[in-house]
């Protein structure tokens, strides 16, 4: 049996059926999470900021216009959300800084993520790419991330950012080459 396309699902959700909208989301919630993970650093981050722009979505969901596709549209709104999100994080981060300079005290991560693992080489040179990859300029990242990890062309990118095209393959070039600076400088061996 054929999958019913997205706007027949849009179409259908609208009409107020959640179980259309929900297809939608399982559809393509891997995908949002795995391309939030590498831009936010945190699996926790990606799953709550996907939450989130489910959440905007299924409320907005009438001003999807149809002009771009439905993973354009719900990229674009994670997007903003994990745009939101980092704000949070540093005012977080601040805080934190000030209570542990105020009481000697300092709070221990206890996520998984936070714990290294130096058994593993390819865990250890996949957090190099990401800690390598956050340190470059959202400008420059979110075009990579687009396109290498969650595979849009070169016109879709451009389409969702909002920029030319010319733009969009200039960041990329350039997102690369620092990436690969960093990478470079980070893997290092040290003497």
């Amino acid at each position: 049996m054929d999958k019913p396309s997205d706007l027949i699902l849009i179409q259908d959700a609208l009409a107020g059926s959640s179980a259309a909208f929900d297809q939608l989301m399982v559809r393509y919630q891997d995908r949002l999470v795995h391309s939030l993970e590498h831009s936010l650093g945190s699996r926790d981050d990606a799953l709550e900021v996907a939450q989130q722009a489910f959440i905007q979505a299924w409320r907005r969901l009438s001003t999807f216009r149809g002009e771009s596709a439905f993973y354009s549209w719900i990229y674009r709104i994670a997007r903003n959300v994990a745009s939101s999100h980092n704000r949070r994080q540093r005012l977080r981060t601040t805080s934190l800084e000030s209570f542990t300079d105020a009481t000697g005290f300092e709070p221990v991560d206890a996520r998984q993520s936070a714990i290294p693992d130096h058994e593993l080489e390819k865990a250890e040179q996949l957090q190099a790419v990401q800690l390598a990859l956050q340190q470059i300029p959202e400008d420059f990242r979110q075009p990579l991330v687009m396109k290498e990890i969650d595979g849009f062309s070169y016109e879709e990118i451009a389409q969702v950012l909002d920029i030319p095209l010319g733009t969009v393959r200039s960041r990329i070039f350039r997102a690369r080459q620092e990436l690969a600076e960093r990478l470079k400088r980070s893997l290092r061996p040290e003497s």
